[in-house]
């Protein structure tokens, strides 16, 4: 990256402005050693989530909050979302920064286990955006899964899709690069999904369900 673009990324992540029940909610995550979404990545969930007037969202990992947080922030006030985590803890903090934010407990949903196997339980074509930021090794099964649950018109978005700017590198090879660059792939090569690859944050691939 030249010495411009990093200065306008840097210039762009820093322009957002956050406040208290953000800021609390970053420090859980730092304690418990989640990896927040980066401010950038905050203010680009809560303008698609308003853009997309979604009714019913699916945030696979929990991030502590933080990204629900920005999601609920953006959607409608009779929206719902269902956030899904393997770690009590995590969604013990979600919980706290959803209360913090003055959300109320029925707009949602928090669900304790794998993602892998709590996804094929939910219902095909019934949402209208997914946010998917946990465990990369999994990255190819959450996408399947999300087109599956979302309905036409509706939106995907994946986190650290770019890996950290390793994935434009075709030299670094490791596991969890190689894995999110068949994801880029798998997501422009699905006639069901139009794409944007956004350079926010470390990425957010977006899709959009046809």
């Amino acid at each position: 990256m030249s010495a411009d673009k990093q200065t306008s990324w840097s210039y762009a992540e820093g322009l957002p402005t956050e406040d208290e029940v953000l800021l609390r909610a970053r420090e859980r995550s730092f304690e418990l050693g989640v990896a927040s979404i980066s401010p950038g990545v905050a203010a680009a969930l809560t303008v698609c989530a308003a853009a997309t007037k979604a009714q019913t969202v699916v945030e696979i990992g929990s991030g502590a909050g933080v990204s629900g947080v920005c999601l609920l922030r953006g959607l409608p006030d009779t929206a719902v979302l269902t956030t899904i985590d393997s770690d009590v803890d995590h969604l013990r903090a979600a919980r706290e920064a959803f209360h913090d934010a003055g959300i109320p407990g029925n707009r949602t949903r928090t669900i304790s286990g794998r993602a892998a196997d709590v996804l094929p339980r939910l219902t095909d074509n019934a949402y209208d955006l997914v946010f998917i930021d946990a465990d990369k090794q999994s990255y190819l099964n959450y996408v399947e899964q999300a087109v599956r649950l979302l309905k036409r018109g509706g939106t995907l978005i994946i986190n650290d899709a770019l890996d950290q700017d390793r994935v434009s590198d075709p030299a670094i090879r490791n596991e969890t690069t190689t894995i999110l660059r068949q994801v880029g792939k798998a997501v422009r090569a699905n006639k069901q999904l139009v794409s944007a690859m956004l350079t926010t944050g470390n990425g957010l691939l977006v899709a959009v369900k046809r």
